[in-house]
């Protein structure tokens, strides 16, 4: 068997990662470096791995090198996710970096900002991948580190750390979560590294175990399933709501640009508009979607079915962000005449308007419809503890039926039934492998996403 050859590689010079710090330590001591042991170490490894057949999957697990990530909705499992546990330097207080940067005046008035747009902040350092630094900053002159990160998303006028960020939020309970707000860990004994940072994007589903985090970490920007509160010194995160938080019952367009926001033509979104109190006031785009599970999806459940749309909800309107959702919003968008990305399903600030003033039209026709004709609707997911070794439901013969019908039967010797087996976990594998996920997120058990999918 030919073995594979391995190219050492040396880090450079001015890489300041954990490792190549306390190295750059050890040398300027008169000590010697581990460097050239650890390659040899990790050679032999990667060698036996291979002549074992032990295949890349298990390698890279033990490596800790990237697995797969859960798809929107499903639980994660945490073995599977990748780098669970990212290294969290971080800098300390400073200014905003360039030539107009400069630090917040104690006492200043914070910056007024909504939810949407701390999480529309987050988004474009994900989509920039922007990579992880404690010494660089972005070209918006916040570090590119995790608590830098949140300086920039909260909109701060200058550069804060875990030592400091408390000071510009509320304590909440984590049951009061909402997304833009942060989980913060800081640690006294070793602050700069570790301690950490991420901001809240909402929950992945009902159960509250999972949420989706925004976070700089090495090698870059994230978002991903994250279990609630982190994947290490979990009890030690505590929730955070930013201080200058804002609802206006209208928010700028901007907030919501290319995201559904059907402002119609000549509509005019001024800081005049009228609010409303309580749940009427409009919470933000973040609000809403995949993994949203709150009382405003509830409160816009409720308003949709008072205006034709109570067909979509055979069970009656509730806190988790589903189809039903998306499919009763996209009915009165259409209804109002409006057509592409103003009729996405996602409720932007003139379709909140317009349902809690009671204006425009009323939905019209019995439901959206698939390019069969049929009810876009899939039956409400019944949860996890139906798909169980020796469960028997009705469940599970609907949901064998419809992996036959999709195709995905090869695993069946005689056809689904009642009773949960192999057989159906097999086949739901194939269907979940089939979506590109992998890991734990393949598992050929069904959760709210798999069921969602397969059903559409």
């Amino acid at each position: 068997m030919t073995m594979p050859v391995f190219e050492e590689f040396e880090p450079a010079a001015d890489c300041h990662c954990a490792g190549c710090a306390q190295q750059h330590r050890v040398l300027a001591a008169g000590g010697h470096s581990s460097a050239h042991g650890f390659r040899r170490a990790l050679a032999v490894f990667i060698a036996a791995g291979v002549a074992l057949g032990s295949g890349g999957t298990g390698v890279a697990d033990a490596l800790g090198l990237p697995g797969a990530t859960a798809p929107p909705g499903e639980a994660v499992d945490a073995r599977a996710t990748t780098d669970p546990e990212p290294a969290t330097e971080q800098g300390r207080s400073g200014p905003l970096h360039g030539p107009s940067g400069e630090s917040a005046t104690p006492g200043a008035p914070l910056h007024k900002t909504t939810r949407a747009e701390i999480i529309n902040r987050a988004k474009r350092w994900v989509s920039a991948q922007v990579p992880y630094s404690m010494e660089r900053y972005w070209s918006d002159g916040y570090r590119q580190d995790c608590s830098g990160y949140v300086s920039m998303a909260w909109g701060l006028e200058s550069n804060e750390w875990t030592g400091s960020l408390a000071e510009f939020g509320t304590r909440i309970t984590r049951e009061e979560l909402q997304p833009g707000d942060m989980l913060l860990f800081h640690n006294p004994d070793n602050p700069t590294t570790g301690s950490h940072v991420v901001l809240f994007g909402g929950w992945t589903d009902y159960t509250h175990t999972y949420y989706i985090a925004y976070e700089q970490v090495k090698p870059h920007t994230r978002r991903q399933a994250t279990p609630m509160a982190y994947w290490t010194n979990s009890s030690k995160y505590l929730p955070y709501r930013y201080n200058g938080l804002t609802s206006a019952a209208v928010e700028s367009a901007s907030a919501d640009a290319g995201a559904g926001t059907a402002v119609s033509p000549g509509t005019v979104v001024s800081p005049g508009t009228a609010v409303y109190p309580g749940l009427d006031i409009y919470p933000g785009l973040a609000a809403f979607g995949p993994g949203a599970n709150n009382e405003y999806v509830t409160r816009l459940a409720e308003l949709l079915a008072g205006r034709g749309g109570k067909h979509f909800y055979p069970q009656g309107p509730g806190p988790l962000w589903d189809d039903p959702d998306r499919l009763a919003t996209q009915a009165f968008q259409l209804s109002q005449g409006w057509q592409g990305a103003e009729a996405d399903g996602l409720p932007g600030p003139e379709t909140w308007r317009l349902l809690v003033t009671r204006k425009g039209r009323n939905i019209t026709g019995t439901a959206v419809k698939g390019p069969a004709g049929k009810s876009a609707v899939p039956p409400a997911y019944p949860g996890r503890d139906y798909f169980r070794a020796g469960r028997s439901s009705p469940y599970v013969a609907q949901l064998g039926r419809q992996l036959v019908k999709r195709g995905y039967n090869k695993h069946y010797t005689s056809g689904p039934g009642l009773v949960w087996g192999e057989a159906d976990r097999r086949n739901v594998e194939a269907f979940q492998r089939a979506q590109g996920w992998r890991g734990g997120a393949a598992d050929g058990f069904p959760g709210p996403e798999t069921w969602r999918r397969l059903f559409a």
